[in-house]
């Protein structure tokens, strides 16, 4: 039960993560999530984008991409430390931190000084679920309608999309994981969903 030292419960505090040789599914919680505003190409864009390089990773321009400090396939107990930036749109990144991680926002807004940008703590509105395994395409694909072959929808990639009827942010990771960013207020019906859906898989 994931619970930090305030006490405060994550949306899925109660999810019990499954696994087996083919699939698993768990959360990912309190990771910092700031939605970032700012046009392309302009100084502002410039300043922030060199606050993230010296984080580490890059601020990507390529629709449905994100960029991360990460391994492609993050060691075990490890998913989640990295840094991640994903594109949403022409002029938005959401920028995905460790948990608690409060200086991140700090930075942004510094690298952003005066311009016009907009830096927002978002870490609230979602949670992240972790699905993974050989048989995580199959899973997801039951709920959604992109095309997640891997050389349609391979590492490095996003979207915003439509998951069993709730509204996601999904990025694929390397070794067959994907992160699932939900809406809170939506996150234990997709979880209850994801894990009815994986029974064929997980011998349930």
């Amino acid at each position: 039960m994931a619970e930090p030292p305030t006490g405060r419960l994550s949306p899925l505090a109660r999810l019990e993560p499954v696994s087996n040789q083919d699939l698993r599914i768990a959360e990912l919680p309190f990771l910092t999530q700031i939605d970032l505003r700012v046009e392309p190409g302009s100084g502002t864009a410039t300043g922030v984008a060199g606050a993230l390089a010296a984080l580490g990773v890059p601020l990507p321009v390529e629709p449905g991409t994100f960029a991360s400090t990460g391994h492609d396939v993050p060691p075990s107990g490890t998913a989640g430390s990295d840094i991640l930036v994903l594109w949403l749109g022409p002029d938005e990144w959401l920028v995905v931190g460790p948990a608690g991680d409060t200086g991140l926002e700090t930075r942004l807004r510094a690298a952003a000084g005066t311009g016009h940008a907009a830096v927002t703590d978002v870490s609230a509105q979602r949670t992240v679920l972790l699905v993974a395994g050989p048989r995580a395409r199959d899973l997801l694909s039951h709920g959604c309608a992109l095309d997640l072959h891997p050389r349609v929808f391979g590492p490095g990639r996003c979207a915003q999309t439509m998951l069993a009827r709730a509204q996601v942010v999904l990025a694929a990771r390397g070794g067959d994981e994907f992160h699932v960013f939900v809406r809170s207020s939506f996150a234990a019906y997709l979880a209850a969903w994801l894990l009815d859906a994986a029974g064929e898989y997980l011998g349930g």
